[in-house]
């Protein structure tokens, strides 16, 4: 195959199950290599590239990993197997195996892998929340089902089943596409799905648009992107993540959304899609400070609530200041008629007012410049005409040479 298969455990605890995943891929012609990443420091005849090797990769020396505290030795063997693997240039893919502390130590690495290098992670806690662990990286989990504890006739298929998924994504072909077109990246939620599905259907003939669930995952997997250079502009319509950060909902793609701005100067038009609603899981994980509000049930798993005015004013001040801080240029859209699909005249979410604080804050808060601007506009989010807008201010700014914002 040209590159190497990673199989990455703790060869003190589970040296068996390593060794059997290695003699899996390389019967199948794989050439595998196992990485300790133990923490205990003692010799592994089982290991390819031993545990104090991989400390070595820490910038403080494998010392900082060998130490006398486990949480504390994890996480630097952690940092260690991560600059290990960015500096080797013959990664095919990686399987790791382990429980929560293994899952802890490994998925860092793996998620500073390149989008599309195959990733599988047989973990006793696949089954639960892996957000953590696979954040907005594209980590294949699998559960154990028992514990990863040896071999026997559970652990033997599941660990072979992972093994040969592996395989596949390393033999099996992907038909080329030629990528001739610059990428670009939306964020979309279902309230906003016709605005964005008009922008893509316009905007497809010149550019490779992906499209992001705004989700807290999906924002941070654009943002990642957009950072790593593989995204040459955004139109990020919909920036309901921030409700969730600053009101306590499940779907936060946490305080550095929008930061990537400051770092990469590219194109931005943004909108303030969905930013009427906080996500809840279902009605009963509603917290009782909130129990009194206008809520939606979008389906037994989600409930939605409409945010306030005085909210909405606190989301305008804290996406203009990180607009601030944006080094390309930037339209940011106000749809004057409704920012989601619940927000239009007759239905539930509608609510000028809180609109209308959400719109003054973000005017009160950005510093505006010929490169940076702030558009209002009459129109619904999901109407044409806010498309067409869109569409237009993008195309102008990708353009246009970009020139330090005032």
């Amino acid at each position: 195959m040209g590159h190497k298969a990673f199989i990455i455990g703790t060869c003190d605890t589970k040296a068996v199950e390593l060794c059997y995943l290695r003699d899996l891929l390389l019967a199948a012609g794989a050439e595998a290599l196992i990485i300790d990443v133990g923490t205990g420091g003692d010799p592994a005849p089982a290991a390819d590239i031993p545990a104090r090797q991989v400390a070595a990769y820490h910038p403080q020396g494998a010392g900082a990993v060998f130490v006398n505290d486990r949480g504390r030795a994890v996480a630097q063997m952690a940092e260690a197997l991560r600059r290990l693997l960015a500096e080797r240039d013959d990664v095919a893919g990686v399987i790791g195996i382990g429980g929560s502390g293994g899952t802890a130590l490994i998925a860092p690495a793996m998620r500073d892998l390149d989008i599309g290098v195959p990733k599988v992670m047989v973990s006793t806690i696949a089954s639960g929340n892996v957000a953590p662990y696979v954040g907005p990286s594209d980590i294949a989990m699998v559960y154990s089902v028992t514990d990863v504890a040896g071999l026997n006739r559970i652990s033997r298929r599941v660990l072979g089943n992972a093994a040969h998924a592996l395989l596949g994504m390393l033999q099996g072909r992907i038909p080329e596409v030629a990528e001739d077109k610059p990428a670009i990246g939306l964020s979309m939620f279902g309230v906003t799905t016709p605005c964005v599905n008009r922008i893509t259907d316009a905007l497809s003939p010149a550019y490779d648009c992906l499209v992001f669930h705004a989700t807290g995952t999906g924002g941070r997997s654009m943002e990642k992107l957009a950072a790593s250079g593989m995204l040459k502009g955004l139109l990020d319509i919909t920036t309901t993540e921030v409700c969730d950060l600053l009101m306590g909902g499940i779907f936060s793609a946490g305080d550095t959304r929008l930061d990537v701005l400051a770092q990469v100067d590219l194109p931005y038009v943004g909108s303030c899609g969905a930013l009427d609603m906080v996500n809840f899981a279902g009605p009963e994980t509603l917290p009782e400070r909130y129990r009194h509000r206008l809520l939606y049930e979008h389906n037994p798993q989600i409930t939605l609530m409409r945010t306030t005015a005085e909210e909405n004013a606190r989301m305008g001040r804290w996406i203009g200041e990180k607009l601030n801080r944006c080094r390309g240029p930037l339209r940011f859209l106000l749809p004057e008629g409704g920012v989601s699909a619940l927000d239009a005249p007759g239905q539930l979410f509608h609510d000028p007012e809180a609109d209308a604080a959400l719109f003054a804050a973000l005017e009160a808060t950005v510093r505006q410049s010929a490169e940076r601007r702030l558009i209002r506009c009459p129109w619904h989010i999901n109407d044409p005409e806010f498309t067409a807008l869109a569409v237009t201010e993008f195309q102008g700014l990708m353009r246009e040479p970009s020139t330090p914002p005032g």
